[in-house]
């Protein structure tokens, strides 16, 4: 070919931060968070992948309630189960906060949409904050919400506040990355099972494994030929077990309830801000 099939197209002014400056959203995934007390040992983390075909996403649905059932992506139903089975694996303080921040990209949520071959950042990190005792007391349904109100909230003005905050912070703006942060990255739609570079696709395309506290969707496909979705997981070796555990009770269609007695002689704090939404 003479010529690229999608010319680049530059126009960082779509997205860029304003003059002046605007910080119009909270964006609790920069937020400076205190180290938890519970520790990460760098010596005794365990990898290990975990597959979800179309028995486990439908067992997973079961458990929603009627109103969420069919309005749910299966990004959103495991990205849910995944961060209450490693919130409970972690063993955290029931009054502790935790994130889930999901990696979002832009491109497709703009009117007018982004130009084609535009090459600059449209990927933005939003945050959900909530408690262990928020996350673990409530059925799969609540955790399901709190992850689509955060996806509702990736638009261009959310895009343009964070561009703010950059230019603002600057070199003191750290991303939050702590025990209690889950980071999941869908890379299910980027295509690289199609690829042929000569020796037919891929057997398997994407991320080998997770990086600390993010993972990543990566598309699978059983001898079968059933399309499923493996996750690359990171944890301490006793939390691996308890998250195993945990998963293999959700898989089996049991909700998530035991976990409330354990909880129960533990002080409440007082907070009048019982779900943080960040953005």
């Amino acid at each position: 070919a003479t010529a690229c099939s999608i010319s680049p197209i530059w126009e960082r002014h779509l997205l860029d931060a304003g003059d002046p400056p605007r910080v119009t959203f909270h964006h609790h995934e920069y937020d400076e968070v205190e180290p938890t007390t519970t520790s990460w040992p760098l010596d005794n983390l365990v990898q290990r992948s975990f597959s979800f075909g179309p028995v486990e996403v439908s067992t997973l649905r079961s458990l929603l309630p009627l109103h969420l059932c069919h309005c749910t992506t299966k990004f959103e139903l495991l990205t849910a189960c995944l961060w209450c089975c490693r919130t409970i694996a972690l063993n955290l303080n029931p009054n502790e906060k935790v994130r889930m921040l999901c990696v979002g990209n832009l491109r497709s949520k703009f009117n007018p949409s982004l130009p084609l071959g535009y090459y600059g950042n449209a990927i933005v990190f939003p945050a959900v904050i909530t408690t262990v005792r928020n996350l673990l007391h409530n059925p799969l349904g609540y955790t399901v919400e709190l992850l689509k109100q955060a996806k509702a909230s990736m638009t261009k003005e959310y895009a343009k506040s964070v561009a703010a905050l950059m230019v603002l912070r600057a070199k003191q703006l750290n991303f939050t990355v702590v025990v209690g942060s889950f980071v999941v990255s869908d890379l299910t739609k980027i295509g690289f099972e199609d690829i042929d570079f000569g020796w037919g696709k891929a057997v398997f395309a994407g991320a080998a494994k997770a990086v600390g506290v993010i993972s990543f969707f990566v598309s699978t496909k059983s001898k079968k030929g059933e399309v499923g979705t493996s996750v690359p997981i990171c944890l301490p070796a006793p939390a691996m077990e308890r998250f195993e555990t945990e998963l293999d009770n959700m898989l089996k269609g049991q909700p998530i309830q035991g976990e409330i007695n354990r909880f129960a002689d533990v002080p409440v704090e007082v907070d009048r801000e019982r779900m943080l939404m960040a953005w």
